[in-house]
């Protein structure tokens, strides 16, 4: 039994071998990675899939995330991307500064993401005048210079600077500042759950003080009405900031500010209201564009520039508009 099983076997493998041939071989340039990244359109998420708000005012329409597809290239999506020009080609160490790793990148993202997210809550609740207070605050390693001398890593929490409780960027610069050439700054640290000692000696570039580190800020908060935000694991970066705050701020208010139209934007979210800049605003707009939006909002400067471009390249018919202050997209939405 087993001789005739073997035996047949061996025979369908005979006259099919160019076939398995051909089948191994796919199945191998599909799954072997190349040292390089691709950026392509993306589409649109609707933030109020991501958002809960008790007893939240509905709207006609709606406000979406743009965002970039990204993926590890390997040999035959290679080969595309090198004939299609709404695909990017990034080599893996482009990807990252020189002393990072992709890993030392993804934890930035998510700090980011988190800083801008709970910046959007505070923006959106304050203009909407409904209750929030600031419950706690957490400072955040998100870069180090290549060339700065410390044992800080991406991702620690600050929690002390030479024995001194810090509450907020602008405490920790004070200390730097005021420190001299050389001077060692001690930082108690949460890394890997575990508190930690460590140091960073302070350099002059400038005439200016600094470790060669940057912090980001991240608020925890109460609310009334009480508010959740949901993200993804796949989920990372500031680029969210403006249309989740947007998204909240509607939700908090009678007003529907979609008109019924379809929103897609992006651009980042300061504590005072500032729109930044992002990356990659051109695969967000062919994305918006993919998915049939009526309005894309982009942040004011070379992003709004790109974005017009593209647009005129493409003959777009969707309607962009330069957002530079959050107050800004909401007066331009309630004069639709």
């Amino acid at each position: 039994m087993i001789s005739r099983v073997y035996d047949k076997t061996k025979k369908i493998m005979k006259d099919n071998k160019m076939i398995i041939l051909i089948y191994i071989i796919l199945v191998i340039s599909f799954s072997i990675p190349l040292p390089y990244y691709i950026d392509k359109p993306g589409g649109a998420i609707n933030i109020r899939d991501k958002v809960k708000i008790n007893e939240a005012h509905s709207s006609a329409g709606g406000f979406y995330y743009g965002y970039v597809s990204e993926m590890r290239a390997t040999l035959p999506f290679y080969l595309y991307a090198r004939f299609n020009p709404d695909w990017d080609l990034i080599k893996s160490k482009d990807m990252t500064y020189d002393n990072e790793t992709i890993k030392d990148e993804n934890v930035r993202n998510k700090i980011l993401m988190n800083e801008t997210n709970s910046n959007a809550v505070i923006v959106a609740y304050q203009k909407a005048n409904k209750k929030i207070e600031v419950t706690k605050e957490k400072l955040f390693v998100t870069y180090i210079d290549e060339n700065a001398d410390t044992n800080l890593n991406i991702g620690d929490q600050i929690i002390e600077i030479n024995g001194k409780t810090m509450n907020s960027k602008q405490e920790i610069y004070d200390i730097i500042r005021n420190s001299s050439v050389n001077d060692k700054i001690e930082f108690k640290v949460l890394s890997n759950k575990k508190e930690q000692m460590k140091y960073g000696k302070i350099k002059q570039e400038d005439g200016v003080s600094m470790v060669g580190v940057m912090i980001s800020f991240i608020k925890e908060y109460k609310t009334e009405p009480k508010i959740e935000i949901l993200t993804s694991s796949n989920e990372s970066g500031p680029s969210g900031g403006l249309m989740l705050s947007l998204t909240i701020y509607d939700m908090l208010t009678e007003k529907d500010l979609t008109k019924g139209y379809k929103i897609v934007g992006t651009g980042t979210m300061e504590e005072d209201g500032t729109v930044g800049e992002i990356g990659g605003v051109e695969f967000k707009l062919k994305g918006a564009v993919k998915e049939n939006a009526d309005i894309f909002l982009v942040p004011s400067g070379d992003n709004y520039k790109d974005a017009i471009k593209i647009k005129k390249e493409k003959k777009y018919k969707i309607k962009i508009k330069a957002i530079s202050t959050f107050e800004e997209a909401i007066d331009f939405l309630q004069h639709l």
